[in-house]
């Protein structure tokens, strides 16, 4: 069968109801028939134009709120990438035949986004049911007293939570500033790591509740070997910030004075029994022998760290893994296991926020992983951070934080 040949143009004019792209500006780009017809508008009155230019809101009325209440959730799509629904809207237009004359409209919107190839929003789709002629029937001389009364009281109470919504974003926007504060503060670039390069990425997760308490740290220790070290705190906003910052000093301070990766995550462990939501914090901390090209390692409930050896191969060290800190009710030893490397070997540590997605199994996270690996492993650790990120984080952005090491052997 021939495959037919769609004039997507075509197909978006004739889209029944009324549908309008708009640039991340709030610029109108197109507008589809059913939109120009029911909007009473040309498409040379749209095209180029700022939305509420074309539509400001009727000055006869104090109360009105649709032009803001528009803005915001258009904004908040941009912002987010993510589909924003609104509440019933009372948005009225004027009358493009009499001036100063305005219609009492009542809309239902849905503003949706389009990304780019970088995941970035490129365009808003405006697609709005117009509910008037439902609202004056129920609300008409003819309707029924009670119907009109119970629209009314919907009506209202859909205005009064929306405004609820709104103040509750701001608060948890500015919770997510200060957790992404606290984080960055926390979160420096890797000291000098003599003549291995070394490169550690975070990225935060999208949307404003989701600010979570995953860590990095690299330490030299007293032999000039040098510790490496993930974190993910369970849970999310600055209280998760908070604990990760006394977890991320706490193992610092333990690399320095321990034996071996597995008694520094003993002592990490027994010091989050004492700090508020640390429970089930998983962590990987490695121990990296320079003169005996060993890595030792020890994994308290986190994904394994990746080993890239020069020939391609790779090799998750997952032979020393064990419980999430706090989650045993008595103290047991913690397990350790050794590996050697040659020089030119790469050692990737990463939080699950790089692998792990709701709709797949972790061995496929891991195989994805392994794959991006070999496929730029004759990148430099900067090169080869970003590539990893580019590869494996959907490019609408990640659910979760992410955390990241990449340190040429």
């Amino acid at each position: 069968m021939r495959k037919p040949q769609i004039d997507y143009a075509a197909v978006f004019r004739a889209l029944p109801g009324m549908v309008a792209l708009l640039t991340p500006d709030l610029v109108y780009a197109d507008a589809n028939d059913d939109f120009l017809r029911l909007a009473g508008r040309t498409r040379e009155q749209l095209l180029g134009r700022y939305i509420f230019d074309v539509f400001p809101e009727n000055p006869n009325d104090s109360a009105a709120a649709g032009m803001r209440e528009t803005r915001e959730s258009m904004l908040r799509v941009v912002d987010t990438g993510e589909r924003d629904t609104m509440a019933l809207l009372r948005y009225d237009i004027e009358d493009p035949q009499r001036p100063g004359h305005w219609q009492e409209h009542y809309w239902s919107p849905v503003n949706a986004p389009v990304l780019g190839p970088d995941g970035h929003v490129v365009l808003i789709v405006h697609r709005v049911e117009e509910v008037t002629e439902l609202i004056r029937a129920r609300g008409g001389p003819g309707g029924d007293r009670q119907a009109r009364v119970l629209e009314a009281e919907l009506y209202t109470r859909s205005r009064e939570l929306q405004e609820v919504n709104e103040r509750l974003r701001k608060a948890h926007a500015h919770e997510r500033e200060v957790a992404l504060a606290l984080q960055s503060a926390m979160l420096p670039a890797p000291g000098p790591t003599g003549p291995h390069g070394a490169a550690v990425r975070y990225r935060p997760a999208i949307g404003s509740l989701n600010v979570c308490g995953d860590w990095y740290d690299l330490v030299d220790l007293p032999d000039e070997s040098l510790a490496v070290a993930v974190g993910d705190v369970v849970g999310h906003g600055l209280k998760a910030a908070c604990a990760m910052g006394q977890l991320r000093s706490a193992l610092s301070a333990a690399c320095r004075v321990a034996d071996g990766p597995a008694q520094a995550l003993e002592a990490l462990g027994l010091y989050a029994r004492s700090v508020d939501g640390a429970e089930s914090t998983t962590v990987v901390t490695t121990f990296i022998d320079w003169n005996s090209h060993t890595i030792t390692y020890s994994c308290a409930g986190h994904p394994p760290p990746a080993l890239l050896r020069p020939d391609g191969t790779v090799t998750f060290l997952d032979q020393a893994t064990d419980p999430p800190l706090a989650a045993r009710p008595e103290h047991v030893p913690r397990p350790q296991a050794r590996t050697p490397f040659t020089e030119g070997a790469t050692l990737v540590l990463y939080t699950d926020g790089l692998i792990e997605r709701r709709t797949e199994d972790i061995d496929t996270g891991l195989a994805h992983l392994a794959d991006s690996l070999i496929r730029h492993r004759r990148s430099d650790p900067e090169a080869l951070a970003d590539a990893l990120l580019a590869d494996l984080l959907p490019r609408a952005g990640n659910t979760d934080d992410t955390a990241l090491i990449v340190i040429r052997l």
